[in-house]
């Protein structure tokens, strides 16, 4: 009896932290930007041992988002803060601009993350919500 309500309770614990976990991965970001804005959105790198096996600069390309959002990726030093790096690696800054919004929209872009690198072709797949307004 002892041993049965042990494995239950360890069950459902398991069933807990599942629940939990899944909860976390389909949290999305919110993204509110008016006519003419622009927002950094993630720094953008690939490192090995805190340093950089990029070879050039990530390609983006959107899958599944409005026309009036435009994303791009701006050059420049970075800190790989998830990595508790140290120092600044190559890299880039993710920049959505959104431009000529005439109403109010609510949208998901989907979009993805190219990476070149010493060990070849790398994708990251992102998803964030937009709200938009003129």
């Amino acid at each position: 009896m002892r041993t049965w309500t042990v494995t239950l309770i360890t069950a459902l614990s398991f069933c807990a932290a599942g629940a939990a976990l899944s909860t976390e991965a389909n949290a999305q970001i919110r993204i509110v930007l008016k006519a003419g804005e622009s927002v950094e959105l993630q720094s953008v790198y690939y490192i090995s041992n805190c340093r950089s096996i990029m070879v050039g600069l990530p390609q983006v390309e959107v899958l599944e988002g409005p026309p009036q959002v435009t994303l791009s990726i701006k050059e420049g030093m970075v800190l790989p803060r998830l990595q508790e790096c140290a120092n600044r690696v190559r890299g880039g800054t993710l920049i959505a601009t959104a431009k000529d919004i005439l109403e109010p929209i609510e949208s998901k872009m989907t979009f993805r993350l190219t990476y070149k690198t010493k060990g070849g072709d790398r994708q990251r797949g992102h998803v964030y919500l937009l709200s938009l307004f003129p």
